[in-house]
């Protein structure tokens, strides 16, 4: 039988960070065990985020956490330089200043404002990688991924994990789109990715990037691992969808990657399409949006659009399985077409009918290759308006949504506990 190994995961997206990027990381650790890798945890003591979830701690249970404090500002600060973020009162000499200041930091701090993380970072780093086998480290934040030499010098082997791809963000995502930051982030990417002994990517799509963006990567030493879901996150009564009104559920961030703006013009046409069907309505949006996408909901309250602010984990899967549709969107966007959002998996799980709107690409293929909805372009507004239309009859005419077939045996390779044993191979290849 193999030795056990010991691993170090460096994660600032990591309880009581809220948001679906920290499952990644905690399932990690959770099930690494099961499959002879002991995990420790290297995190962020005061993270400057705009949500907090204690919903995994029960999944944290006896693993070692390590904390080291950030120098960033509250997010409060931070969130002051954000591009049309509304204010309050009228405007002051000290806020603008505040706003020029915070503006002007975004565009100094390369590759991402979590960089002043790591000198605290490096440090603790520093006194614990010696004992490791490996250290995976998982971004974004990819600054991170300028740790990996500190732990090469505890002699352990790095993984770097992409839980998105680097080059998608710096082009689309709107706080990481500086001058400097487009000049000087490519060479920083190259040169941590050759101090790699391994790459892991979320998609088969982000793998193929890489290998044609760096050809100097070896293809037996970059792969790809999804995420996936937990069924021990699903509790046996959870509500069931009920009553006479359609409802449909997206769960996550609404960002420029992430922009619905398709699908709430085709909510408007279906009142204008069907102004008494259009009644029995019931959009929710759960999660931040972000200040750019904001106006983009103007007036829909009073067409059954509602939004709510960011719930904790466990709340959420009441919220998704009391649906009778749940969606997964993301905007036109070059890139998009290698995503498939973490959250998807667990709507796998859900089992409620998936809309998706995207590009064809990485999730249109997944959710149709297993059976869970329908697809269609971020911007069809026609085509998702018609199938608004026709589930808002179905519910109508039968009292109930037809339910997909599920590929059920297919998506089992998605449970958290399956991909840490593939994660367990990859670290035992990085360490021999």
């Amino acid at each position: 039988m193999s030795r056990r190994l010991r691993a170090l995961v460096v994660a600032y997206a990591f309880p009581p960070v809220g948001g679906a990027g920290v499952q990644r990381a905690v399932k990690l650790v959770k099930y690494l065990p099961e499959h002879g890798v002991d995990a420790e945890v290297l995190t962020v003591e005061n993270p400057s985020v705009p949500v907090v979830d204690s919903t995994f701690a029960g999944d944290l249970e006896g693993v070692v956490i390590h904390r080291a404090r950030s120098l960033e500002p509250s997010y409060e600060v931070k969130k002051a330089g954000l591009k049309g973020a509304p204010q309050e009162g009228a405007p002051s000499l000290r806020r603008n200043l505040l706003r020029s200041a915070v503006g002007l930091a975004r565009e100094l701090l390369v590759p991402d404002p979590q960089v002043l993380w790591l000198p605290s970072a490096a440090r603790r780093l520093r006194q614990i990688a010696p004992r490791f086998d490996a250290v995976v480290i998982t971004a974004p934040p990819f600054s991170q991924f300028l740790l990996g030499p500190l732990a090469l010098t505890g002699r352990a082997p790095v993984v770097l994990d992409y839980r998105d791809e680097w080059a998608t963000l710096r082009a689309s995502y709107e706080n990481l789109q500086g001058p400097l930051n487009q000049v000087v982030s490519p060479a920083l990417e190259r040169r941590c990715l050759r101090q790699a002994r391994a790459v892991v990517a979320a998609t088969p799509a982000f793998r193929d990037n890489l290998l044609a963006g760096f050809p100097f990567l070896d293809p037996d030493r970059v792969h790809a691992i999804s995420n996936g879901y937990d069924s021990t996150d699903f509790e046996d009564d959870l509500p069931a969808p009920s009553g006479d009104r359609l409802r449909l559920t997206y769960a996550g961030t609404v960002y420029h990657l992430t922009s619905p703006r398709g699908f709430l013009e085709a909510v408007r046409r279906v009142h204008q399409r069907e102004p008494d069907l259009a009644k029995r309505l019931d959009v929710k949006f759960i999660g931040r949006v972000v200040p750019g996408e904001q106006k983009a909901f103007d007036g829909l309250e009073a067409l059954g659009v509602s939004r709510h602010d960011y719930v904790p984990h466990g709340e959420l899967m009441a919220h998704l399985t009391s649906s009778h549709v749940v969606m997964v969107i993301q905007g036109d966007v070059p890139g998009t077409e290698h995503i498939y959002p973490g959250k998807l998996f667990e709507l796998m799980k859900v089992g409620r009918p998936v809309l998706a709107l995207s590009r064809e690409g990485a999730l249109t293929e997944l959710v149709r290759r297993h059976r869970l909805g329908d697809c269609f372009g971020p911007m069809d507004v026609d085509a998702i308006a018609t199938y608004i239309i026709d589930r808002l009859k179905q519910l109508r005419d039968h009292g109930q949504i037809e339910a997909p077939d599920v590929d059920t045996e297919g998506i089992a390779k998605y449970h958290r506990r399956a991909l840490a044993g593939r994660w367990a191979e990859v670290l035992r290849q990085a360490a021999s």
